[in-house]
């Protein structure tokens, strides 16, 4: 597919890196401590928190801060959040979808939305841009992990539904009952991946001209750097040459 999608190619851009960081670890330690509270505190029984761990060593966040979240819940000590999800339109009629951890439904609500108006977009109902994406699980491992041939063979044997191989790595998709035999499957073969989750999968993306893919990353931006968000999804696909200036 030609053109670069979504946002993950230019997530990790130069500069302030220990800021992004630092918030980064916050909203993953925010993620075990609610999986955690919401199942059991055993990663191996709880899949969420299994994924939500995978998550954190993927982005090498130090043991002890994993622990110390786990920990958190377990005490009763931690607070209380809400799950929310928003649906919107971006620039272009783009559309987006955010999840959040909020302590503060009524703070988060009213900062996303004029996330939204400044952008130029619209945040919607519930289900205004859902049904353009599917609720799949993913597993995700790096390139070198193995050959495209082998990491398809090894998916339709556990069970997926889908396959991406790219230079980038591996996306292997799954419904969300098959996706804990999926991954358990794919980690017997090919160890731990980068990650392990729940994802809202665009059906179609859209190509955007530069002009408005420049106002949808500052929008994701704007989105990501909030404390309450978790996830941001969106089915826009920008040109090489728009990726290549945002990473540069």
């Amino acid at each position: 597919m030609a053109g670069h999608s979504q946002f993950k190619n230019i997530m990790h851009r130069k500069g302030k890196q220990d800021a992004m960081r630092s918030k980064m670890f916050s909203k993953l330690a925010r993620e075990i401590t609610v999986a955690a509270k919401l199942g059991t505190p055993d990663p191996a029984m709880n899949p969420r928190l299994r994924a939500a761990v995978v998550a954190a060593r993927a982005e090498n966040m130090p043991k002890d801060n994993i622990e110390r979240a786990i920990k958190k819940a377990i005490g009763g000590d931690a607070e209380n959040y809400d799950e929310i999800r928003y649906e919107g339109y971006g620039p272009g009629g783009v559309a987006v979808i955010v999840e959040a951890l909020t302590d503060n439904r009524n703070r988060a609500a009213s900062d996303i939305r004029s996330y939204f108006t400044k952008a130029g977009g619209n945040l919607g109902e519930t289900g205004s841009v859902s049904f353009m994406f599917d609720h799949l699980g993913v597993v995700e491992y790096d390139a070198d992990k193995a050959s495209a041939d082998d990491m398809l063979e090894a998916a339709i044997e556990a069970g997926a539904d889908d396959v991406v191989s790219s230079e980038s790595g591996h996306e292997v998709y799954a419904s969300q009952d098959t996706f804990r035999d999926v991954a358990k499957g794919l980690e017997a073969k090919f160890g731990e991946p980068r990650k392990a989750a729940l994802t809202w999968k665009p059906q179609n993306n859209i190509a955007v001209s530069d002009e408005v893919g420049e106002k949808l990353i500052k929008l994701l931006d704007l989105l990501n750097e909030h404390d309450d968000v978790q996830n941001v999804y969106a089915n826009f696909e920008i040109s090489d040459a728009l990726a290549a200036k945002m990473a540069g």
